[in-house]
């Protein structure tokens, strides 16, 4: 059964880190997971690893304040560092599946922390399970310790370079085998993954939030295809994946980074503003005033604002403060969810015609939810503007979208889905609308929208060979 307050978007994937070269990896690692818990709040985990070649390990359930400790900290010692912060993509959610996933390998400890979605690791599994390889977890991430193990390469470098070209789908990937870390991301380049330095340390994140937390300075992005290797402060480049067209996910800018950071060399903020103000040309409204549905739409509904000329108010309250668990089922009203995380100010919104701005609209559940919470307060007009095209393909690529069915998008057009919301207007970004506006950083996946599917889904079109079998 679903969380009750699952509401209208997509799960949240992962975020990841590695500090190579700190005496304060441990804590340096907390503090960048701490500035990534947007991209997951379900479980978190820190791994190190000492000068003498000892690995700690650290997980469990819950947000990376509720896991992590001063006592836990300072418990992990070591120069090195690997974090991951996790909502499942693949996988189960239990503890087993926490990341960074520790082993013995050989005489090293070598711990792994992946963000993104295998399309091919069903069939790399069955294909490592019947030459006796033995799976620990449900995460597709497993299959690639077991390819690095099983690899007839002799050294290391060649097994990692192995085990890496056999892979499909989206990874940014972090890899510590004893006092070397390995930093990497699919030639197509699904996933941001950036590097920076602290003084002498190496540092990698998903996101330069994290590096600003740290007080890291950003030196560049990793790029698609790329193999790095760290050791001593000395980052040298291996031999990179085979070339593929880059394909970015354009729904990181429009809502899964942080507003703070720069992803695919852009500042995420500017990016939204730029959808607001595209979506402002496109479905302008005779309105009194536009808000965002907080947080990730605020900047697309300022640059609404600044465009359309509307004022821009705070006349939406999200509540911070709701744990995952809080709601007990039985409390489930017909808008309880809704009415939990989100309050109206009564003053801003009654007898007024309003622009609320969404940044997307996945199932469509939580909006028409809000859009009756609005009424209630006393909207006289309520004209619905999305900040990004109607997503009507699931996603294969580290993105837990709902299934096809359940997307409104693809079952319903747009008058059928202004009807379902009990709307005066909806406006959605168009699909050029949205690409023009960050064109100097693309080129960009945009399967959820288009069902253009850069990388083969080698699992699923199996899956299918075998259902019409």
């Amino acid at each position: 059964m679903r969380n009750v307050f699952e509401l209208d978007k997509p799960r949240e994937e992962c975020g990841i880190v590695a500090v190579s070269g700190s005496g304060a990896a441990a804590e340096l690692a907390f503090l960048a997971m701490y500035a990534l818990q947007h991209r997951g709040q379900e479980s978190a985990g820190i791994v190190t690893v000492d000068e003498s070649g000892k690995s700690r390990v650290h997980k469990g359930m819950g947000l990376v304040a509720d896991v992590f400790d001063d006592e836990v900290l300072g418990a992990l010692e070591g120069t090195l560092s690997v974090g991951h912060v996790r909502y499942s993509t693949a996988g189960g959610s239990s503890l087993r599946n926490a990341q960074p996933l520790l082993v013995q390998y050989e005489d090293k400890p070598l711990a792994l922390a992946h963000n993104g979605n295998l399309t091919n690791a069903n069939q790399l599994k069955r294909s490592l399970a019947r030459d006796g390889s033995i799976f620990q977890t449900d995460a597709d991430s497993e299959v690639i310790v077991h390819l690095i193990a099983r690899s007839r390469h002799r050294d290391l470098d060649g097994k990692i370079d192995d085990a890496l070209s056999q892979l499909v789908g989206a990874f940014s990937l972090l890899l510590c085998i004893g006092d070397t870390v390995y930093a990497t991301r699919d030639a197509r380049g699904f996933r941001p993954m950036v590097m920076g330095r602290l003084g002498e340390a190496v540092v990698f994140a998903s996101e330069t939030c994290a590096l600003d937390i740290i007080g890291a300075a950003y030196v560049r992005d990793v790029e698609p295809g790329e193999v790095l290797k760290v050791r001593d402060g000395h980052v040298e480049s291996l031999r990179p994946l085979p070339p593929a067209e880059t394909s970015a996910c354009l729904f990181e800018l429009v809502y899964f980074a942080r507003p703070d950071s720069r992803v695919w060399g852009c500042s995420v903020d500017e990016a939204r503003r730029a959808f607001g103000r595209q979506l402002a040309r496109e479905h302008p409204a005779d309105a009194d005033c536009v808000f965002a549905v907080p947080d990730s739409s605020n900047s697309a509904a300022l640059g609404y604002s600044e465009v359309s000329g509307l004022p821009f108010e705070l006349a939406l309250i999200r509540n911070h403060y709701v744990g995952r668990t809080f709601i007990h089922p039985t409390q489930r009203g017909r808008d309880f969810k809704v009415r939990v995380k989100y309050n109206p100010v009564r003053e801003l919104v009654d007898g007024k015609r309003i622009v609320v701005v969404d940044d997307s609209l996945v199932r469509g559940t939580t909006s028409s939810g809000l859009v009756r919470l609005l009424r209630d307060s006393g909207a006289r007009e309520v004209h619905f503007r999305v900040a990004s095209p109607p997503v009507r393909s699931p996603c294969y690529y580290g993105i837990d979208m709902p299934t096809k069915e359940e997307l409104i998008g693809s079952s319903h057009t747009v008058e059928e889905i202004r009807q379902h919301l009990q709307v005066e207007s909806l406006g959605y970004l168009s699909m050029d609308g949205m690409r023009d506006a960050v064109a100097d950083h693309g080129p960009f996946c945009d399967a959820c929208w288009t069902g253009n599917y850069a990388a083969p889904l080698v699992d699923l079109d199996r899956s299918r060979a075998l259902q019409t079998v």
